[in-house]
């Protein structure tokens, strides 16, 4: 099995894929788009990052592979997408030594099949690339992806399947930090869709202002991006994507984000694992 591994800042996300049989034994190997089982861990602050052991992490995959009735063994390839450095090493040794495997990071060098038309391709972070990667294997045109993560990310996808570039918003769990940490006198509050627009109580006031004032953004954003891609491509539908854990919530208010795919950055890191199918039959040690 594939083991795909999203390093966020704030949550690692864990799939494991299936391969599909085929009876050429030749033949590159291709896997199921949709993942067996799947977690999501707390990311170590990027400041401990690299103090975190592999036997720490080594022992915490172990109890997720246990919880799921697998093995360890059963792992024959390892593909990550991580956005933080500090953990990068740590993520290596425990690859190496529980799984007995080199695993392959998606950073410069690593044939994606996406070509990246910013000013410099190298400081786009790995999860943006596979998340447009993901994108245009779905929808085959223009799109647009909306990533709630830690940060928002708006990546633009071109009708050739190039990344144009995008844009970077605060997330609403930092907005959200930010007004409860700057007012004393605020409760902390989940994010929800509010029963009405106006609010008659301080918790309404506030989920009413984070919810809607982030439809808000992500709308804003969308109709300028969605109106300038259309320009790029006339006559072409631009689809939109949204992903991350808040995206179904601000999808079901928004205008302008149509789909949403929980699993999209896992997708994009299978695809771009079996891009690179010739190294990955060099992955295990000997």
């Amino acid at each position: 099995m594939l083991l795909a591994i999203d390093v966020g800042n704030t949550n690692t996300v864990l799939g494991l894929y299936t391969p599909i049989p085929n009876p050429d034994p030749a033949a590159p190997q291709r896997f199921n788009p949709e993942p067996v089982a799947n977690w999501r861990v707390t990311t170590p602050d990027a400041r401990t990052a690299g103090s975190t052991t592999a036997d720490e992490f080594g022992v915490l995959l172990r109890s997720l592979f246990e919880s799921s009735n697998l093995a360890l063994s059963a792992v024959t390839g390892i593909c990550i997408a991580s956005v933080v450095p500090p953990a990068d090493g740590t993520l290596r040794d425990v690859c190496e030594l529980y799984f007995n495997l080199r695993p392959i990071f998606i950073e410069p060098g690593v044939k994606t099949g996406l070509p990246v038309l910013t000013d410099n391709p190298n400081e786009v972070g790995a999860d943006r690339i596979v998340n447009c990667v993901a994108a245009f294997e779905r929808f085959h045109g223009p799109c647009i992806i909306v990533d709630m993560g830690t940060a928002t990310t708006f990546d633009v996808v071109s009708a050739k399947g190039e990344f144009l570039g995008g844009a970077i918003a605060p997330g609403l769990g930092i907005s959200a930090d930010a007004l409860f940490s700057k007012a004393a006198r605020l409760p902390r509050i989940d994010v929800k869709k509010p029963a009405k627009v106006i609010g008659t109580g301080t918790v309404d006031n506030i989920q009413i202002g984070l919810y809607y004032g982030y439809i808000g953004l992500v709308d804003g954003i969308l109709e300028r991006m969605i109106a300038e891609l259309e320009t790029l491509h006339p006559g072409l539908k631009v689809e939109t994507i949204g992903t991350g854990g808040l995206a179904g919530l601000i999808a079901s208010g928004s205008k302008f984000l149509k789909n949403v795919d929980p699993h999209l950055t896992l997708t994009g890191v299978r695809l771009v694992y079996e891009r690179n199918l010739e190294r990955n039959h060099r992955q295990r040690r000997p």
